[in-house]
């Protein structure tokens, strides 16, 4: 891991997310690249009799910038400053390809209820659409997690997800506790149909995977997410690890929308990579 990216939008949870990246870094002994998203109107950057509004605005980012990244936590680190002028979150994976970023870490206070149509909504854009993995943080703690619940349907398409987030995993000296979650409905399947459909699934992996059948856990519940949560507070899990389709292929229980809905609703940080 070399590069990580951080949007910023100066609130605190966009701070709490610089702070685990900062951690992630020291570790990796990677960069950070910290980003802010402008959002200025065409009209205000492209008239003429309008730029010195737009570099007004650009100045005042980036004096405010400097002192939000004023932090001891980032001492000794590579810092690198980028403000855009972006509108739609989603185009944050245009600025991890441009600085090869290897993850995006973000800040997000998550949803509950009616509350979710407007809250998050950020978060869940560049968790549908990042390329590169995702890490949600909700709240002001170190990082130090070292038990993880990584979730899986254990496709076969699923299979670069799954070696990126257990290297993501085994990179930070994280134990991994791998599950697959059964549900009630067109969803169900029979113990041995699962059994079968995870032994062709390792089978597929690298040859030197040392992961065997009886690692897995098969956990029966109502629903994805509520299977998930409850296994993870079983195995006292610290960081919850999911793929996700985003919005194409909603095809087997990792839907763009069960993904968006572990990530509003986890008070653990949680990694996504997107099929």
């Amino acid at each position: 891991m070399k590069k990580i990216l951080v949007p910023v939008d100066f609130s605190e949870y966009s701070e709490n997310a610089l702070k685990v990246a900062s951690e992630i870094a020291k570790k990796q002994n990677a960069e950070i690249v910290a980003v802010h998203m402008l959002g200025l109107s065409e009209a205000v950057i492209t008239k003429e009799d309008n730029s010195m509004e737009g570099m007004f605005f650009l100045k005042l980012t980036q004096k405010r910038f400097a002192e939000f990244l004023d932090k001891d936590y980032l001492e000794g680190l590579t810092i690198h400053q980028t403000v855009k002028n972006y509108q739609v979150f989603s185009e944050i994976d245009d600025v991890a390809k441009e600085h090869n970023a290897d993850l995006i870490v973000m800040g997000s206070h998550g949803s509950s209820g009616l509350s979710e149509v407007f809250v998050g909504s950020n978060t869940e854009k560049v968790v549908r659409t990042a390329s590169v993995p995702v890490l949600v943080i909700k709240e002001d703690t170190s990082f130090n997690a070292s038990n993880a619940v990584f979730a899986c349907d254990f496709h076969l398409e699923s299979l670069e997800v799954f070696k990126r987030i257990t290297a993501f995993f085994k990179a930070l000296d994280i134990k991994v506790n791998l599950m697959y979650v059964n549900i009630p409905g067109e969803s169900y399947y029979s113990t041995e149909e699962i059994e079968q459909r995870i032994v062709n699934f390792l089978i597929h992996l690298h040859e030197d995977n040392t992961i065997l059948p009886k690692d897995i856990a098969i956990y029966s519940d109502y629903t994805v997410e509520k299977g998930v949560f409850n296994y993870a507070k079983k195995v006292k899990a610290d960081i919850i690890g999911i793929p996700t389709h985003g919005r194409k292929g909603l095809a087997h229980f990792f839907s763009g929308s069960i993904s968006e809905d572990i990530v509003n609703h986890s008070k653990l940080p949680v990694l996504t990579v997107k099929i």
